[in-house]
């Protein structure tokens, strides 16, 4: 079992480096722990990539319902990340049905349909990146309701926070998670996201979508204040939000041209600083 949670931690060095370097200042046990749940988010992200067609996708997607319930095809022995996830969730099965969420959500990402409203956005992403929140938050320690109330808001923000710097990526496989209705408020059009054209109004949309960002990262970090540094550790995410933001606050931010990068020894400096805060 050794081996599948190491690989759970390559997957997720190589395929989601935020949050593996945030997993580096979680202690032990409950670390690799925290990796097979981020590693089996990276591999459900994956699912489109990996697929030609939807219907492909929705295959792969049940084959992980079944993984969790013990009844995949095939059995789930010789996926490494299958077989750490199992055995992470021993003793904690309540927490399926929050996974199964999940890959409901993910269903999403496979096609091209536009996201149709605010709701709908929040809803998709406290069950993608909320979720990840509660889970890592519970499989270190810590008060589950406090945690939850927590991770609700921390995934709001973090998970906008990466939608905004993927508009790119998103936009040339026809896709937009920005939700039409905030979108045309500020005058702008779902057309100028598939052109690549960055109007007035669409910056100023992004705009209005950075503040939301920030108002939900100040609730998250009012909630997580309190919490003890072993439970805060789950969080340590949020704390490149920021800079991120940063980078597309300045004036000459292109939201298709622009890398909205850090480089990762200062990712991983604002990481270690705001741990010893804890």
């Amino acid at each position: 079992m050794q081996d599948a949670y190491e690989h759970c931690a390559r997957v997720v060095s190589q395929n989601d480096k935020d949050r593996y370097l945030a997993s580096l200042f979680i202690a032990d046990p409950a670390r690799r722990h925290v990796l097979a749940l981020y590693a089996l988010n990276a591999e459900v992200s994956a699912v489109r990539d990996r697929t030609a067609e939807p219907m492909a996708g929705e295959v792969r997607l049940q084959w992980w319902r079944d993984a969790l319930n013990g009844s995949a095809a095939g059995g789930y022995e010789g996926n490494p990340v299958a077989a750490a996830i199992i055995d992470t969730l021993r003793g904690r099965e309540h927490w399926v049905s929050e996974l199964e969420n999940l890959l409901e959500a993910r269903a999403f990402d496979l096609y091209g349909d536009p996201m149709p409203s605010t709701d709908a956005l929040r809803g998709y992403l406290k069950a993608t990146v909320s979720s990840l929140f509660t889970l890592a938050g519970k499989m270190i320690e810590g008060d589950e309701e406090r945690v939850a109330r927590a991770a609700e808001p921390a995934g709001l923000a973090y998970g906008l926070c990466g939608l905004l710097r993927s508009v790119p990526l998103h936009a040339s496989r026809g896709q937009i998670y920005l939700p039409s209705d905030r979108i045309e408020a500020h005058g702008a059009r779902s057309e100028d996201i598939l052109a690549g054209r960055a109007t007035p109004e669409l910056r100023a949309a992004l705009a209005a979508f950075r503040n939301d960002v920030r108002r939900d990262l100040a609730e998250a970090n009012e909630l997580i204040a309190g919490m003890t540094p072993a439970v805060r550790s789950a969080f340590l995410p949020l704390t490149l939000i920021e800079p991120y933001l940063a980078k597309m606050d300045q004036p000459d931010y292109d939201p298709f041209r622009s890398l909205v990068e850090i480089p990762q020894w200062r990712r991983q400096w604002r990481l270690w600083r705001a741990s010893r805060l804890s």
